[in-house]
């Protein structure tokens, strides 16, 4: 925690989610509480077998405790987001790797990689410590699975497709015609329960892919303008846009 979080808290100011996390919205503007931190070691402990070293939990903990020592926050207090829509941490397996999302109220706070073993040669294991385009997209079947495709989703995994295949023609089948034809059934479904879901287009994306790439700046940026074009709000939190940015950030950390 920086010393402008402690004065914070010091000043009574609670030390909030847009303080310590990349986050938007609702959640930026609410204060780190103690439930909040312990609803998300739960999570931890539960998926990667210990509380992570450095994760989102850790710094939702000392922030918590600081708004508490500051008298800001009650030691049972929960924020409603938090307590509404959920703390989640969520694991994908890839080769040699396994790709961590942990997500406050459905935005993501953290995403690491940590690598598993593989039997490959070198130049392969290099290969496949690049997170594609397609695993970003199945990682967003994982952080928002549950969100109604629309018009911005289906724009952005056209863009995702196209950068993935190198193709600009859409493939019949493929993910960009099977978003477009969601977006058309969710229009006319008075039902909210009955639309299509983006799990329901990006699981298993790797697969359904012709070709696939690693996740550059450069393919973020493009899949990120393409959502924001049919979004009047900017890009979703953990939406398609988020998962390719935060996949080419990984990759830019290991040098891919």
């Amino acid at each position: 925690m920086s010393q402008e979080q402690q004065r914070r808290a010091e000043e009574s100011d609670p030390i909030k989610y847009g303080d310590v996390f990349n986050v938007s919205g609702e959640l930026a503007e609410k204060p780190v509480k103690p439930e909040d931190a312990a609803m998300m070691q739960s999570a931890e402990t539960r998926v990667l077998g210990k509380t992570q070293p450095g994760g989102a939990a850790a710094t939702m903990q000392s922030a918590a405790t600081l708004n508490e020592q500051a008298g800001l926050v009650g030691h049972h207090d929960v924020n409603e987001v938090a307590g509404d829509r959920g703390v989640t941490v969520t694991d994908m397996q890839a080769p040699g790797r396994r790709i961590v999302t942990e997500s406050v109220g459905g935005q993501v706070v953290g995403q690491y990689v940590e690598p598993t073993p593989v039997q490959s040669s070198r130049a392969s294991a290099v290969r496949e410590s690049a997170i594609t385009i397609g695993e970003a997209l199945e990682a967003t079947a994982q952080t928002v699975g549950s969100k109604p495709v629309e018009q911005s989703d289906a724009a952005a995994i056209q863009a995702a497709e196209v950068r993935a295949t190198g193709s600009n023609v859409i493939q019949p089948g493929g993910l960009a015609a099977m978003a477009q034809s969601a977006v058309a059934f969710n229009a006319g479904c008075r039902n909210p329960q009955d639309k299509i879901k983006l799990a329901d287009i990006l699981t298993g994306a790797t697969a359904k892919l012709p070709a696939d790439k690693a996740a550059t700046h450069q393919d973020a940026e493009g899949v990120a303008s393409a959502e924001a074009r049919n979004n009047t709000g900017g890009t979703t939190p953990g939406g398609v846009a988020a998962s390719v940015a935060a996949a080419a950030r990984l990759n830019e950390k290991v040098n891919v």
